[in-house]
């Protein structure tokens, strides 16, 4: 039997799903903060869902096979075809504008690399049936929220944005045909990812002058909206588009992430259903792949869901996100996802025995806090405190709780120094009563010694008799 998983797939330990549960907690808690509800759908589709969309030649990248039932199904390599599903199924009932997110796990035969797996999990926002620019800005602020949520600043990362429709007024200004606008677009997409000539190669072979190449080039290696506004602002082709994203940009700044935005005209994002504002977010150091995009795509619906009504949305991967997380030390210490408490045995343990210690357990459970035993009452009765202690240390817990020889309760830090480790008393009849007071003091004290963890020292008899 194999003891290593699929490549490009992962194995979760408690460390690691601690983390990862990390990222889905900010990404819950900023989504609903901004009022949207959570989805979910077959991990299983059809596979004509995804040929519908992208066309046969996804079939490569994807986990698919004929079921028992003699139907051709994929794991789901991305939400969106899910989602217009979905939401055409159900489209009049639905009320407007919907503001939908989920967390799926997605899945992609691809060679793994670094910030890409074959499987990964995904939050999916989406905004249907507004076609307001303000709708587009409040998108890219939850975005934005979450990776503020996390820890991370506009030092740390940048949002890249553009509009499809602002560049191709910008195009059709300086010349370029509409029979040629597709393949300058897959120049402008690659031009980070291409040595310049091979670009001002394809260009020349779409047609475009040799003038008409070092512009675009110019522009989509790094303009400013101020300098694009100057420029074309009252060209004919531009002058509405112009208009459209400086009030997205005013919209963005009251929004409070204007600090973390600029304009660069090559993100068009490489999928051909976007139709308006795009965007993708980076690590200012340029270090990994793209950890967001997404955009506005107000055909698409129609064209999977057979409803048409504007759309909007964007893709955040937990493997890019986890990446830099780690490498700018923002996954939280240990200490703040530890079991609150173990109970150890005491001085007063004998007196009180193990049943009155279960119910302290129950009580402190009650009132909301992690708390383990060692699920056996001889070695909770025979065994060495310290050895309870050592061990609920080595097992990571906050804080070990007991009976003292005088009849109170009390809680002891295990995060740190062992040596003059704070403690923590209580009454223990109200304590074993799950009194409000008394479990909002301890909980406040826990919070305190999360806050100042002291250096690691072994551990002491403090508590043993």
């Amino acid at each position: 039997m194999s003891s290593t998983t699929l490549p490009g797939f992962r194995d979760f330990y408690p460390d690691e799903l601690a983390r990862r549960a990390h990222i889905f907690r900010a990404w819950r808690a900023v989504a609903r903060r901004y009022a949207f509800v959570e989805y979910d759908g077959p991990p299983l589709e059809p596979l004509e869902l995804y040929t519908k969309k992208s066309g046969d030649e996804i079939v490569g990248q994807l986990y698919n096979f004929v079921d028992k039932g003699g139907r051709e199904v994929a794991l789901r390599p991305e939400m969106t075809p899910t989602f217009a599903r979905m939401v055409g199924a159900r489209a009049n009932a639905l009320r407007k504008p919907v503001r939908w997110f989920s967390t799926p796990q997605l899945f992609r035969y691809e060679r793994a690399q670094r910030g890409r797996l074959r499987e990964h999990y995904q939050l999916n926002v989406d905004i249907v049936g507004e076609a307001s620019e303000l709708a587009d800005a409040e998108l890219l602020a939850v975005a934005i929220d979450i990776l503020r949520e996390l820890g991370l600043t506009s030092a740390d990362v940048k949002a890249r944005v553009s509009d499809r429709r602002l560049l191709n007024g910008i195009l059709h200004t300086l010349g370029v045909t509409e029979a040629q606008v597709p393949a300058v677009y897959g120049v402008v997409d690659k031009i980070a990812r291409q040595p310049r000539e091979v670009s001002a190669a394809k260009l020349a072979e779409a047609g475009l002058a040799p003038a008409l190449v070092e512009r675009v080039l110019a522009l989509a290696a790094g303009t400013s909206f101020d300098a694009v506004r100057a420029e074309f602002g009252e060209a004919p082709a531009a002058k509405e588009h112009v208009e459209r994203f400086a009030r997205y940009l005013e919209f963005l700044a009251g929004l409070g992430v204007a600090d973390w935005v600029v304009l660069d005209l090559s993100i068009v994002r490489g999928l051909a259903y976007y139709t308006g504002i795009v965007f993708e977010l980076f690590d200012a150091k340029g270090e990994l792949r793209a950890i967001c995009g997404g955009g506005r795509y107000d055909t698409l619906l129609k064209a999977l869901g057979g409803v048409d009504l504007p759309a909007l949305g964007f893709g955040m991967g937990d493997v890019v996100l986890g990446e830099l997380l780690q490498d700018r030390g923002l996954f939280p210490a240990a200490s703040e996802e530890a079991i609150d408490l173990q109970l150890v045995a005491g001085n007063g343990a004998a007196a009180l025995g193990f049943p009155t210690a279960l119910k302290l357990v129950t009580a402190l459970r009650g009132a909301g806090f992690s708390v383990a035993h060692g699920l056996n009452a001889e070695r909770y009765m025979g065994q060495a405190t310290r050895n309870q202690v050592d061990g609920a240390k080595k097992a990571g817990v906050a804080a070990a709780i007991y009976f003292t020889e005088h009849g109170a309760t009390e809680a002891m830090s295990l995060l740190g120094s062992m040596k003059g480790a704070p403690t923590h008393a209580m009454d223990t009849a109200a304590a074993l009563a799950g009194d409000a007071a008394t479990m909002q003091a301890l909980r406040v004290w826990l919070q305190q010694q999360r806050a100042t963890v002291r250096p690691s020292a072994g551990p002491s008899d403090s508590t043993n008799g």
